[in-house]
């Protein structure tokens, strides 16, 4: 068994001398400037940093609005995806279709979404034609507030289809002698999902809820490419304020709001894990 590994060890070594060039010093040297102050001395301040950077409006807000984006993003993806994979498992041969073309808004380029979105959310665009249509003022979608709806449903378009498909693999392996049983003793389309198929598929459920999440948290660039660096408060995030930080040079402020935000998605992380691990021994 160790020269099985040994003889693995110089297949590893190019990629392992990889993540530690491009991550594990990276993420030391960023830890370092954290404590610094900047200045050509870099003399160590501690964590005087982190009380700036915390007590900073702009990265308060910057944190509150991608918590926001996340909680409302991450569940109504996992539950949307849930259940178009239930019903593409029950249309087998007939879902094919389907099942290959729902994964392209994954793989498509953000800047040609992008495009589509502006132009279906312009205010002289479909969406306020059809609106104007049924009676209802025109709504400036790309300014203020109303700018969270098509980023919200831009985001759900594009990660919907690898969502699916992930459940759809897992479905695969759920045994149909379950869902016949289920049948015979009444259960609809509802019940079989939430008794059948979800206890059968709670790992994959959870790495589906995790991609999701962790996706949530690359919102920035559609709404730096609708409303560049600068955008409405309301849709204001954490990476805004990182960018503008990192444009000014910043670095000991962009390390140190990284680091923050780190900790907090380990800790988010550790209790959905947490969540997870005695959901699934209890269905077990």
């Amino acid at each position: 068994m160790f020269d099985r590994k040994r003889s693995a060890l110089p297949f590893l070594l190019p990629g392992l001398i990889g993540l530690f060039v491009f991550y594990v010093i990276p993420f030391f040297g960023g830890m370092y400037y954290s404590f610094t102050d900047g200045s050509y001395q870099n003399a160590f301040v501690w964590f005087d940093n982190y009380r700036a950077v915390w007590q900073n409006p702009m990265f308060r807000l910057g944190l509150k609005n991608t918590m926001f984006f996340s909680a409302v993003c991450t569940p109504l993806v996992w539950v949307l995806a849930f259940l178009v994979a239930m019903l593409l498992n029950r249309i087998k041969p007939r879902g094919a279709f389907f099942r290959n073309s729902v994964i392209l808004p994954y793989f498509m380029p953000s800047c040609a979404i992008l495009l589509i979105w502006l132009v279906l959310f312009d205010y002289g665009g479909p969406i306020n034609r059809f609106l104007t249509d049924i009676g209802v003022d025109r709504v400036s979608w790309l300014d203020g507030s109303a700018m969270r709806v098509p980023v919200i449903l831009l985001f759900v378009w594009k990660n919907l289809g690898l969502a699916i498909v992930i459940f759809l693999a897992a479905m695969q392996s759920v045994p149909e002698p379950y869902y016949e049983y289920a049948r015979l003793e009444g259960a609809g389309f509802f019940r079989q999902a939430w008794y059948v198929t979800l206890p059968m598929i709670v790992p994959s459920a959870f790495l589906v809820f995790i991609l999701c999440w962790i996706n949530s948290f690359k919102i920035f660039k559609e709404v730096y490419f609708i409303s560049g660096a600068y955008p409405d408060q309301s849709v204001y995030t954490l990476q805004n304020y990182m960018n503008n930080m990192f444009e000014d040079l910043n670095y000991q402020k962009v390390t140190t709001a990284a680091y923050i935000f780190a900790a907090i998605v380990f800790l988010i992380f550790g209790v959905i894990y947490f969540i997870q691990k005695r959901l699934q021994k209890r269905l077990g």
